[in-house]
């Protein structure tokens, strides 16, 4: 599949001549038209162009596609694609405009415009949607985790002493097994990161590194997993803890531990607390309890609770309590909802969320879909005849899914942003929008240190 004609649905194949005679142009857009979230983090398109739409198509890609579409019971637009190998110089006849990434846009706003530069193929918009409507993905990744950073921090804020510095590693992405592919984890777990800065997900990491030019986009810690705990057996339990200080545990090191193989509240209170206290505080490490089983917020608050009855607190100047040397991160069941509550319980017993850190796995990066936010690419105008035509769609048994009309922009208002309809063929001056691919080249490569500070800077802060 590294055939990017291949790269669509079956149907589209057939599509060019569906079109009406005379027609040369064609312009769609793609929005959000609602869904979970009132607004949405734009982000992973840069990762389309970069890693697709770039490439030049070659002659054997029109070969191979020809004999699969013939054998498929599909035709094929051969000439077509051969006049873009030949006179085109395999370049992808396409202009694309998006708001920059990391914006934080309403839903029901255009975010991204394709267009047609070549009356002979114009119909190389439709055919590039199926690619070019993944980007719901890395945008829907990310307005989650955004949505999440947003709940954290505003718990940060009430009853941590800095909550800027402690923010960026709050939400651990955990997820990288619990998705359906390599490049799933590569493009959820990267989108991840535009909000926070620990990930376990490698893929995603190496991802961000490789497409939007970071030296190291995210960090993680040595951690223990319930095999490196049970295969010391549990007699041997608090052998298998005490390796972990033997091996991790430096003056200023983070080192995480799951605790709940056997009993969690022996392993808390008799092991950590008692029998391997000392060694603990001695180390100058921190070190991270792992609760990971039974109901989040009471396991949470109860095992701050104990540990704070081993090795005491502090009582910032929100007046909460901060642990001395150990703090816990919740990965089991951790979810939007579930991190509320859970802040709330610690809370409300006088703890700051300073002692709690989440990991969160599949509901991260696998329990969305392209309706958690109603994504969709359209057609909104054509020119026939050399004559500019709106286009749309609004469906009596569905008004939730009328299409936009007309050549759209995007512009900055005092109020936020608004979709408006152009007069003619030029941006306004306004515009929100770039152009960020024209004629198979990339113009517009940034980093993700600028996208983080974009989004960064739309968070509401007390």
């Amino acid at each position: 599949m590294d055939n990017l004609i291949l790269d669509t649905d079956s149907y589209k194949a057939s599509h060019f001549l569906q079109y009406p005679p005379g027609m040369t142009a064609m312009f769609s857009y793609i929005e959000s038209r609602g869904g979970r979230y009132d607004r949405t983090v734009f982000f992973g398109l840069q990762y389309i162009l970069k890693k697709y739409m770039t490439q030049r198509v070659t002659i054997e890609m029109v070969r191979e596609a020809d004999g699969f579409f013939r054998a498929h019971g599909e035709p094929f637009p051969r000439e077509g694609w051969e006049y873009i190998v030949r006179d085109l110089d395999g370049r992808l006849p396409l202009k694309i405009r998006a708001v920059a990434e990391g914006s934080v846009v309403p839903t029901h706003n255009v975010l991204v415009t394709a267009e047609s530069t070549d009356p002979r193929v114009f119909w190389i918009v439709g055919w590039l949607e199926t690619m070019l409507m993944r980007v719901w993905y890395p945008i829907t990744v990310s307005t989650q985790s955004y949505f999440i950073k947003q709940e954290i921090l505003a718990a940060l804020e009430k009853s941590s002493d800095d909550a800027w510095s402690e923010i960026g590693f709050k939400l651990h992405d955990f997820g990288s097994r619990g998705v359906s592919s390599r490049e799933s984890a590569e493009i959820g777990g990267m989108a991840h990161l535009v909000n926070f800065m620990g990930s376990d997900t490698i893929a995603g990491v190496w991802a961000a590194n490789h497409f939007y030019h970071s030296d190291m986009a995210a960090f993680s810690i040595p951690a223990a997993e319930h095999s490196t705990i049970t295969a010391w057996g549990k007699k041997r339990e608090v052998d298998a803890y005490r390796n972990m200080l033997h091996q991790f545990a430096t003056p200023g090191a983070i080192l995480a531990c799951v605790s709940d193989s056997y009993d969690l509240e022996n392993a808390v209170q008799n092991l950590w607390g008692s029998a391997l206290r000392e060694q603990v505080i001695a180390s100058g490490a921190t070190l991270v309890i792992r609760p990971d089983s039974g109901d989040p917020p009471t396991i949470v608050r109860r095992t701050l609770e104990q540990l704070d009855a081993a090795f005491g607190h502090m009582v910032n100047t929100k007046g909460y309590r901060v642990l001395n040397h150990v703090r816990v991160i919740q990965g089991d069941g951790i979810n939007q909802n579930s991190i509320r509550a859970i802040l709330q319980n610690v809370m409300e017993g006088g703890y700051s969320a300073t002692n709690v850190t989440f990991g969160m796995g599949g509901a991260l990066l696998q329990q969305l879909n392209r309706d958690t936010q109603k994504f969709a690419m359209k057609l909104s105008a054509v020119v026939i005849n050399d004559k500019a035509l709106p286009a749309f769609k609004d469906p009596v048994t569905d008004p939730g899914k009328k299409s936009k009309a007309g050549r759209l922009d995007l512009i900055q208002t005092e109020n936020g942003y608004e979709t408006i309809v152009l007069p003619g063929a030029e941006p306004d001056a306004r515009s929100a929008m770039r152009t960020v691919f024209e004629n198979g080249e990339l113009r517009i490569d940034e980093t993700l240190d600028t996208i983080r500070a974009r989004t960064n800077a739309t968070l509401q802060t007390k």
